[in-house]
């Protein structure tokens, strides 16, 4: 792989930085830095404070870098997460300091821009994508034309990249039924996903006010020995 330039790390937007968690790169020990920016507005987003392109107190790539040297050894990998972190053009450049510091690279993306996300498959172990639902329900959730296309044209391109990656969709019982949410585990599965997860999304902070509490309807409980069935691995998880 060619380094790539035009861009630097120092110019990342990181709105948070999560110091340690073992949940967001499954089996690895990781931080996680939320970058700010994102060009969608999911109706169920519970950190709207990381939609504008810049925050108030953002995390200089000087701080970051620093907080990283004392975890050598001591971390696995950096998970890039948001916003949309893909939408920023210094993260090639950022995926490949945290390499050379020696960590592992992850990254958390809904493939809002699908050629933004292939610039960076070459620099990432491992990738947590947001399939948002079937392609025509996305917009239903992200409020934003042609982001159904989008995200299912990243996930193909994610599939073909021979990276390690997992699905995952959040679900709010008052944008999904169970009858959906099978049908994209069935259309997940038939592309060849083999990792899928179902986060339920979290009753507060929620972007969309008018969105009431996520109640779990009683059909599901038949509905995960289905999803267990269809991938290698499948979890349920909050949001």
């Amino acid at each position: 792989m060619k380094p790539c330039s035009g861009q630097t790390a120092d110019s990342l937007r990181i709105g948070g930085l999560q110091p340690m968690t073992t949940l967001d790169y499954p089996d690895h020990l990781s931080c996680v830095l939320f970058c700010q920016g994102c060009a969608w507005q999911c109706r169920y987003c519970h950190n709207p404070e990381l939609i504008a392109p810049r925050g108030d107190a953002p995390h200089s790539w000087r701080s970051v870098l620093d907080f990283l040297q004392q975890r050598q050894g001591l971390l696995d990998a950096v998970v890039f997460s948001g916003g949309e972190a893909t939408l920023q053009p210094g993260l090639p450049q950022a995926m490949q300091a945290v390499r050379a510091l020696g960590f592992k690279v992850a990254l958390h993306s809904a493939g809002i821009k699908p050629a933004a996300l292939a610039r960076v498959l070459p620099w990432c172990d491992w990738v947590g994508f947001d399939v948002k639902g079937l392609q025509e329900q996305v917009e239903l959730i992200t409020g934003t034309p042609r982001s159904g296309q989008a995200n299912w044209q990243s996930l193909q391109l994610l599939h073909a990249s021979g990276v390690d990656y997992e699905c995952r969709t959040t679900v709010h019982w008052q944008l999904f039924d169970c009858d959906a949410l099978l049908r994209l585990a069935h259309r997940l599965a038939g592309q060849g996903v083999r990792r899928f997860a179902v986060q339920l999304a979290r009753p507060a902070r929620m972007l969309d006010p008018s969105l009431g509490p996520s109640i779990t309807p009683p059909e599901a409980a038949s509905l995960w020995p289905q999803l267990h069935a269809l991938f290698e691995r499948f979890e349920l998880r909050q949001a």
